[in-house]
């Protein structure tokens, strides 16, 4: 029998703060009170500097001097950075994907992410769906470093994502760049799938910067 693994307390703050992060509850450029954590999460300072360092590292945290550490903040070039960045990883898993994978398997695994996001209600169920739709590309890409690579900016990625879904997803065209998408990799058309790829990446990155204006 597999022993049980406990997650740690710092895992625990972690992953507590950088989903009070990336859902908005600790807004953009917020102060991070390591005093204050302690009363709220009931826990000593250690695990929580712990957590804060690992979101710096993140990119979800800054520390400023005099300061302290602080919600990253963003602007319009952050954004533009983060998209293209995003962009041409979800590219190189999409390629890579139809390269090694049968893509009639592939299709169906982006078919029912799909059903998901069409079934969503929430912002946040909206910006898990299309979170879990991108992910299918980094399970079948075989590349362990892109997905790694990915990994490091997928908190910034879902906060993005959460900032269009909140404040107004345009529904229709994202349904239409995820049918296009899926409609690439049926058709065997990579390009086409990174053609959509970049559209919902200039439609996410337009409507956030708007919003930060």
């Amino acid at each position: 029998m597999a022993s049980i693994k406990k997650r740690s307390l710092v895992d625990q703050v972690y992953d507590r703060l950088r989903s009070d992060i990336i859902s908005l509850r600790l807004p953009l450029g917020s102060r991070v009170n390591v005093n204050e954590l302690q009363d709220s999460l009931g826990v000593s300072c250690t695990p929580i500097r712990e957590a804060i360092n690992r979101l710096q590292q993140e990119g979800l945290i800054a520390y400023e001097n005099n300061v302290g550490a602080r919600v990253l903040t963003l602007d319009a070039k952050d954004v533009e950075e983060i998209t293209q960045l995003a962009t041409t990883l979800h590219c190189a898993a999409a390629r890579l994907s139809m390269e090694r994978e049968d893509h009639q398997v592939l299709a169906q695994h982006l078919a029912e992410r799909l059903a998901e996001f069409e079934a969503a209600r929430t912002p946040q169920q909206l910006a898990v769906g299309v979170h879990r739709f991108m992910e299918v590309f980094y399970v079948h890409c075989g590349n362990r470093r892109l997905d790694k690579s990915m990994l490091a900016i997928q908190g910034q990625q879902l906060l993005l994502r959460n900032l269009y879904t909140a404040h107004g997803m345009d529904l229709s065209a994202n349904l239409s760049d995820f049918r296009a998408m899926l409609a690439g990799v049926e058709h065997n058309q990579p390009e086409e799938i990174c053609k959509a790829l970049e559209a919902n990446a200039r439609r996410v990155e337009q409507a956030v910067c708007q919003d930060l204006a």
